[in-house]
């Protein structure tokens, strides 16, 4: 789920701003590709769902080395692998992106891990607060200081946690590993300065032997299991597209709509997943919770109407 930080931060660094000057078609191109993006993402546990027999580990196995080779080709016929070799010779880089690379893999597992057990509704809890928690990051990391409504968005967000915990009768650790882990993804992925799909093609690049190695150990300990029913074999290979073409939809999104504008769309992804919980994968939802979902759509409005205001007001030039 990237992306606030108007963007989840666990695909990619942060985002590029749009061009001052935007025109109508780049306007309607953009908001089609952030459509099409948080869509995609919104409905990514009913992929899972499907193949849950394979085990999370097997999913995020196999979705690390489908998206390395569709990423490779990518970039084969795009941009090159140019800027992926200077980071390996740069030790700092590549430091940071390993760092990167297994929050990324710790993510996607307590992701798919989620779907596979029944607790989508904590998922999508999880990628609600995660605009909250790398504003806090912020605060406590690089030191950034937030205005009053800012800190009363916060404030909300840390009693909607509070509220959850209680309606699931312990600490929601599922949605604050998401959200954590996100969060921490993003903040290592800056120092890579990569763009998006060379950054996650490195990233993968670091993943795949940990995750070949565990497919043969798993096709020679069991069998091929459910990779032998070409249906699910299919569904396993689309885990790769399902990962890099979102991804790659963000990146030209974000290049032609305002990051307020962005902000916008990323409620949408959790919000689907929210509505799937309850109507198709029948979790229940208490009233607690749903209050602790209240709580948190509040902050993200107050959140939301800062960050929107803020950039409307005239900025006054200094007084030499």
């Amino acid at each position: 789920m990237s992306l606030p930080e108007s963007a989840p931060q666990a695909i990619g660094p942060a985002p590029i701003a749009a061009p001052a000057t935007l025109s109508i078609h780049d306007g309607r191109n953009g908001a089609l590709a952030a459509l099409a993006t948080y869509t995609l993402w919104g409905f990514l546990p009913l992929l899972f769902w499907q193949v849950e027999a394979a085990g999370a580990l097997m999913i995020v196995a196999e979705r690390t080395v489908w998206s390395l080779l569709l990423l490779g080709v990518i970039l084969l016929f795009r941009s090159g692998y140019g800027p992926v070799l200077a980071l390996f010779r740069d030790r700092r880089r590549a430091l940071g992106t390993l760092l990167s690379a297994v929050l990324l893999a710790g993510n996607w597992l307590l992701y798919v891990w989620a779907v596979e057990t029944g607790q989508v509704l904590e998922v999508s809890f999880g990628y609600f607060i995660n605009p909250m928690v790398s504003v806090a990051m912020g605060m406590v990391l690089l030191g950034e200081r937030q205005n009053r409504l800012q800190t009363v968005a916060i404030v909300m967000a840390l009693v909607a946690i509070l509220i959850q915990a209680i309606g699931l009768g312990n600490v929601p650790f599922i949605a604050l590993g998401l959200a954590l882990s996100f969060g921490f993804y993003g903040y290592f992925r800056k120092t890579a300065q990569l763009g998006p799909a060379s950054g996650l093609f490195v990233e993968t690049a670091m993943l795949t032997p940990l995750a070949l190695g565990f497919m043969i150990y798993t096709f020679a300990t069991t069998g091929p299991g459910i990779h032998a029913d070409p249906y699910y074999l299919t569904l396993l290979i689309l885990t790769g597209p399902a990962t890099a073409i979102p991804l790659l939809l963000f990146a030209f999104a974000v290049r032609r709509l305002r990051l307020t504008t962005m902000g916008m769309f990323q409620y949408l992804a959790p919000s689907i997943q929210f509505l799937l919980a309850i109507y198709v994968f029948g979790e229940q939802l208490n009233g607690l919770r749903l209050v602790s979902f209240a709580l948190i759509w509040l902050s993200l409005m107050v959140f939301s109407y800062d960050s929107f205001t803020r950039r409307k007001r005239p900025v006054v030039a200094p007084v030499a």
